[in-house]
């Protein structure tokens, strides 16, 4: 078993285009995982702080200052601001706005220190920034929502909000737990056995994830590559550009995780308050919004060692 954990550490990134190659591949195997996301993405949490650690994921409370003005910014300015500009282009009824407003409103998605693993950034703060952006965002979500009232009830959002937190809280607790018990100080060989564990988790739940795809690509695949193009270039702008803001500032030392949690959102905290009219497009963009996420480790890690390397 361990050498097989290894042998997925190894291969992290292959593991990841099979997930998503098996979710397109077995649309009945893809459809059966679905009612069980929430569950798998709360047993990912709880295998990615078993990986990582207490110690790595608090941290000093001081270096946390710059994190809400990094969640403020990331999740209610930006979205803010890009309403603004498509609204000047009278744009602000079409579906591309509110997939563009509502993906960057949505706090990074659980997977995200995942990314930042396969991406040998500093995984404590990916969970720092994953953690402080979900709590925050019954607050930084209420503007965006003042000015977009087609995305749904104020109050559905930001329950859902709280749920989301409440299992993020409770998944890692028991991770950390797990890690303290068993795994205190880790051998080389256990660490990468975690990792091979942690990514074959994540890869898993890609399956479920592209389901909504399956059906779209049959009945509308120009649809679906519109909504693709769309997911890649917010995803990997939002990147790009918080990569480029942060590269020479004092916050250079968090500039991999910021960009992760500004390119990799949970626009899916929004479906439970969304009207039925608007939920399917929007469910097909979301299927297609795992594809840049998920293909980040292979498609970026030039662009992490370019903006982060040392000068």
């Amino acid at each position: 078993m361990q050498r097989f954990l290894w042998l997925a550490s190894t291969h992290a990134r292959a593991c990841l285009i099979l997930g998503l190659l098996a979710g397109l591949a077995m649309p009945g195997f893809a459809a059966m995982l679905v009612p069980w996301l929430p569950q798998m993405v709360a047993i990912l949490l709880a295998v990615t702080a078993l990986r990582i650690g207490h110690r790595a994921a608090v941290g000093a409370v001081g270096d946390l200052w710059w994190g809400l003005s990094a969640v403020a910014l990331l999740q209610t300015g930006v979205p803010l601001a890009l309403l603004g500009a498509l609204t000047l282009a009278g744009l602000q009824d079409t579906p591309a706005t509110l997939a563009i407003v509502l993906a960057c409103a949505a706090p990074a998605i659980t997977g995200s220190v995942n990314l930042a693993l396969m991406l040998r950034l500093d995984a404590g703060r990916m969970m720092q920034i994953l953690v402080l952006g979900t709590a925050a965002f019954p607050l930084t979500v209420l503007p965006v929502l003042a000015f977009l009232p087609q995305a749904g009830s104020p109050a559905v959002i930001i329950l859902a909000a709280l749920k989301l937190l409440v299992v993020i809280v409770l998944a890692t607790g028991i991770g950390f737990a797990l890690r303290s018990r068993f795994f205190p100080h880790p051998s080389e060989g256990q660490v990468k056995a975690l990792d091979g564990l942690s990514v074959l988790a994540f890869s898993f739940i890609v399956v479920g994830l592209m389901a909504a795809l399956n059906p779209a690509l049959r009945s509308d695949p120009t649809a679906v590559v519109k909504w693709a193009v769309l997911a890649f270039a917010i995803s990997y702008l939002l990147q790009l550009f918080t990569l480029l803001a942060l590269r020479r500032s004092p916050l250079r030392g968090v500039a991999g995780p910021l960009a992760i949690g500004a390119g990799n959102r949970n626009i899916a905290i929004f479906l439970v308050a969304l009207p039925a009219e608007v939920l399917a497009p929007l469910m097909i963009f979301i299927g297609c919004w795992q594809l840049p996420m998920y293909l980040t480790p292979m498609l970026l890690p030039r662009l992490y060692k370019w903006a982060l390397r040392d000068e």
